[in-house]
């Protein structure tokens, strides 16, 4: 095992009985001076050789959601325990299946106003896709800057859920800047997106109601009665009761039992809890409490760890930074949707030759893979490698197909929305082949 250079290590963690903190610290990196807007990131290294091993940034979907969801449900090396909340701070164990076995990685909290990023002027919150993209491309600029060992290692972009839009726009963006040679020069290989939006709602969102009725969801009669009167429809704002209905139809899981949303709201929408004031340790805005049968019950505990002074102390988090972390903002910041398409992005970036890998839970009715096939037949690449199953340990783990120019899309066999947080074992072997240049 190398040695380590910077950032955290599985195996250094300071195990004790009521959490893992001893080495966590996280960072800041500013990235607009003029309001004074500072980026939080956690970064992991690889438990590798992270001299030689790929650098990811990830990018976490949802309403500028921290990042700290994707670390603690999803890819990370710590998982909550999911255990009756009892007034102390929730305890952490090491996850097995973290990506960190095979690469390093920078977790991100953006856009700004995400998890532990904030602005000093409530005006930097005034952000969009493409502003908050450029945001992260100078952040990857300072901290490449400040950690020049990493450059030579292989670097990819990556993200899930409408992340996945940021992802191959940032890459592109990444791309532009080596084609200029613009310092420093980050060694870019390619992205991955997970259970990805692409902004068209078309795409994301009209696979619902075939992909729900192919799954036994909604009857032949309710499929037959959406597609009589919903055609013509507009997806993100449809007129028809029916057709309204139909379309909010949605599970992270479709075998999963439905929860209570594990995300507290704002209070009156203003930035009170934003700008700069000190901290109460005091938990204002506590989250719905889903049974503890839930698989979102971590989410829930996830605030009591997030708001805690020890953790926050322990992390690093400036004084005054945020008034309260919240997992997701349910838009009570400004944000403004201004990708309308990722296709032509991912288009661009496989046709210069960077690897892409795109993966889908395959009981996501969220985002379902149906409405993701679609798009990428769509770029009409040939294909090298057939529809076929992808296995582990002698079972079906998903299926996948492989087209020219290093794209390839793979299924992950009951994963939800995001896949790694319902099957992390398959997942990090998918992302292990992959990152590895192995075939599935």
């Amino acid at each position: 095992m190398a040695p380590s250079r910077s950032g955290l290590r599985p195996g250094t963690y300071s195990w004790s009985g009521t959490h893992v903190l001893g080495h966590v610290h996280g960072r800041y990196v500013t990235v607009d001076e003029q309001n004074g807007s500072e980026l939080f990131y956690y970064f992991i290294e690889s438990e590798g050789d992270s001299r030689s091993d790929p650098v990811i940034v990830w990018i976490t979907g949802g309403d500028r959601c921290s990042v700290l969801s994707a670390l603690l449900f999803e890819i990370g090396p710590l998982k909550l325990i999911g255990e009756p909340y009892n007034g102390t701070i929730p305890r952490l164990r090491y996850h097995p299946y973290a990506w960190t076995k095979v690469a390093s990685v920078l977790f991100v909290d953006s856009p700004v106003g995400a998890g532990f990023s904030f602005s000093r002027d409530p005006r930097g919150y005034d952000v969009g896709e493409v502003s908050s993209s450029l945001q992260l491309k100078k952040f990857l600029t300072k901290w490449f800057t400040e950690h020049p060992d990493y450059l030579p290692n292989p670097f990819y972009v990556g993200g899930d859920s409408s992340g996945g839009k940021i992802v191959p726009f940032l890459a592109q963006k990444i791309s532009e800047d080596i084609e200029a040679a613009v310092r420093p020069l980050i060694n870019l290989k390619g992205y991955l997106v997970g259970n990805p939006a692409t902004g068209e709602y078309n795409i994301d969102y009209g696979s619902r109601v075939p992909y729900l009725h192919g799954m036994g969801i909604i009857s032949d009669q309710l499929y037959e009665m959406i597609m009589e009167h919903c055609q013509g429809e507009d997806y993100s704002n449809p007129k028809n009761s029916l057709c309204a209905q139909a379309y909010e139809i949605s599970h992270p899981h479709i075998l999963y039992k439905k929860c209570v949303y594990a995300s507290s709201k704002p209070n009156d929408g203003s930035t009170e809890r934003k700008i700069l004031k000190e901290e109460v340790g005091v938990l204002k805005h506590p989250p719905p409490r889903p049974p503890m049968g839930c698989q979102n019950y971590v989410n829930y505990l996830s605030y009591f760890w997030a708001n805690n002074n020890i953790t926050r102390k322990a992390l690093g988090i400036k004084k005054g930074s945020k008034d309260e972390w919240v997992r997701c903002h349910e838009r009570d910041l400004p944000y403004s949707l201004e990708i309308k398409s990722t296709v032509k992005y991912h288009r661009n970036m496989t046709l210069k030759g960077y690897h892409a890998l795109v993966y889908s839970g395959d009981h996501d009715s969220v985002i379902p893979f149906l409405g993701t096939q679609s798009w990428l037949r769509s770029l009409n690449f040939p294909v090298v490698d057939e529809w076929r199953a992808w296995h582990l340990n002698g079972q079906s783990a998903g299926f996948t197909i492989t087209y020219t120019n290093n794209l390839t899309f793979a299924t992950v066999k009951n994963g939800g929305h995001t896949a790694p947080e319902f099957e992390p074992e398959r997942c990090l072997a998918m992302f292990a082949r992959w990152v590895s240049h192995e075939s599935l």
